[in-house]
């Protein structure tokens, strides 16, 4: 027998089998946070834990009391959790902010760290750039956005940028202004794509994320069509495909990408409800499933969530299904990361419903599991790291 195999046999057990993350344990329960508003009996962030074998979730705890915590973004790499408060005043001055939390891995519980403002009214979508360095912030009402970044601690520091969207677009009731609805960054992180609902334009912007500012790109937007209403935006994880839900006119966007050059192409309009479905309903979330393999957007009057097939070499979308949500106005939802598990969050009823992800077609059928959860609006998967 060699040497080395006399070495390995030798080695204790624990050097030979792989090290598996907890993220990647079978059946590991996962905590899942609920943002919502906080009217009627609603007093801020909730906390259930996930079976992911079953989809069963387990009764909301209230984990942070504060003010409609309305989206939420959770750290890359570090137990930490970030907030909007979606708000017309903070401190005494016009505008939103945002509350930095930490993590207990354990529990899932939260401690506030700060809060900080968001430089604009109405804060209503975050997230957290892949190097784990800020925040990046979209605030609806001002159409502005801003970033922050965060202290080794986790806090939030005050903003190092903060831009401010001008004009306005066809319908004058609901696009008199720019209303950046949302902000998200590819996924090499060198761009970061604001849907403006005001504008009917997708931003783009170079990303510095060392110095924690946004610079207008050439060209600085790509326009969707007039009264759509883009609301949020969703890449493939291929970076050749992006989507935008418009939130005005029911139907999804979709683009080319080119990521070198950080630019768009809008080649595909399709609806995401029947032709005869209810008269002014709006959507509210676009995700595209971790495989590539689908799109889902949710649909408030029609209360269903509109599953799509990706075509792999054009990134054009084929409509699947319509399926209910067992609820009213659903607003977000989220995809467990194993690409597993849906959960719808009905605004109105104040319920969330969890749906099992057929991978091969896409469809969505329910587990029967649901949890009462008041004014839920946003759905956020805590993996473990």
């Amino acid at each position: 027998m060699s040497r080395l195999l006399l070495l390995l046999f030798s080695l204790p057990a624990m050097f030979l089998v792989p090290a598996v993350s907890p993220a990647e344990e079978p059946n590991r329960p996962m905590h899942v946070y609920f943002g919502t508003y906080t009217q009627r009996d609603s007093r801020g962030i909730y906390l259930s834990t996930l079976n992911t074998e079953t989809g069963a979730l387990t009764p909301a705890q209230l984990v942070a009391e504060c003010a409609d915590p309305s989206f939420l973004a959770i750290h890359p790499t570090r137990p930490l959790l970030y907030a909007v408060n979606e708000t017309g005043q903070f401190q005494g001055q016009p505008g939103g902010y945002l509350t930095a939390y930490a993590v207990n891995s354990e529990d899932g519980s939260l401690s506030e760290l700060n809060q900080e403002a968001s430089h604009g009214a109405a804060p209503c979508h975050l997230v957290v750039d892949p190097t784990g360095g800020h925040v990046l912030v979209a605030n609806y009402s001002s159409g502005t956005v801003a970033v922050l970044p965060i202290n080794d601690d986790g806090s939030l520091a005050a903003a190092s940028c903060i831009v401010q969207h001008e004009g306005s677009s066809v319908n004058p009731q609901r696009q008199q202004g720019p209303h950046a609805h949302s902000i998200n960054l590819d996924p090499a992180g060198q761009f970061a794509v604001v849907c403006d609902l005001g504008l009917d334009k997708v931003m783009v912007y170079r990303y510095d994320a060392d110095a924690g500012t946004l610079t207008p790109h050439e060209p600085p937007s790509t326009s969707v069509p007039p009264g759509g209403g883009p609301r949020h935006f969703a890449f493939h994880p291929s970076g050749r495909f992006g989507y935008a839900n418009l939130e005005i006119t029911s139907a999804v966007q979709a683009f080319r990408y080119h990521e070198p050059t950080g630019v768009l192409y809008g080649f595909q309009t399709i609806s995401t409800i029947p032709d005869d479905g209810p008269a002014g309903n709006s959507t509210a979330e676009i995700q595209v499933h971790p495989s590539g393999r689908f799109v889902y957007c949710s649909n408030r009057g029609h209360d269903s969530i509109a599953a799509y097939a990706v075509d792999g070499e054009s990134g054009a979308l084929t409509l699947v299904e319509n399926e209910p949500t067992h609820g009213q106005m659903p607003r977000n939802f989220g995809i467990d990361p194993s690409g597993t598990f849906l959960i719808a969050a009905n605004q109105e009823t104040d319920n969330v419903v969890v749906f099992r992800i057929d991978e091969e077609t896409g469809r969505l059928m329910p587990t029967g599991h649901s949890l009462r959860v008041p004014m839920p609006v946003c759905v956020k998967f805590d993996a473990g790291r």
